[in-house]
């Protein structure tokens, strides 16, 4: 597959988290790539980073960032590819900056957002984007849908039977 996502975080601490993005990519074939980008601290890695994605390849970026999490708004304000945003817990405020910092970014400036610590989501929410035009990826996704419907009907025939 020539398209690859992008995983980028502000801190190697939050590599514990996005290395689920990374999972998740991973059980449906996809390449990516991933590195530490901050948006305060490396500001021009921040820019370069997202003025030479697509033409890296790159078709979706996902961004983790805690705190004062601007690194997917920074990379959405300067990419016209999708940017999907994960929101890393926080000891201060329970990650709950990093989300609406997420979700409250201006017109024009869409950022995709998924829960705190919601990576592994990004991951298949990523494959969903690619998947409208790769329809293999897009038949990947329609079975591991079915194989989680199915996980839940014997989930539920266990407890029925007790």
């Amino acid at each position: 597959m020539g398209q690859k996502v992008g995983i980028i975080m502000g801190s190697d601490s939050d590599l514990a988290i996005m290395q689920e993005a990374a999972e998740s990519l991973k059980d449906f074939g996809i390449s990516y790539e991933i590195t530490v980008i901050s948006a305060h601290r490396t500001p021009e890695r921040a820019f370069e980073y997202a003025r030479t994605a697509e033409e890296r390849g790159l078709a979706v970026i996902i961004a983790g960032a805690g705190g004062a999490a601007h690194l997917a708004g920074i990379i959405a304000a300067m990419t016209p590819l999708p940017v999907i945003g994960v929101p890393i817990l926080s000891k201060s405020l329970s990650g709950m900056d990093s989300l609406f910092s997420m979700v409250q970014m201006p017109k024009g400036v869409p950022v995709a957002s998924v829960a705190i610590n919601g990576a592994a989501n990004a991951g298949i929410l990523a494959a969903q984007i690619l998947g409208v035009s790769d329809k293999s990826i897009r038949n990947s996704i329609k079975k591991y849908k079915e194989k989680m419907k199915q996980e839940v009907l014997e989930k539920a025939k266990k407890v029925e039977g007790m």
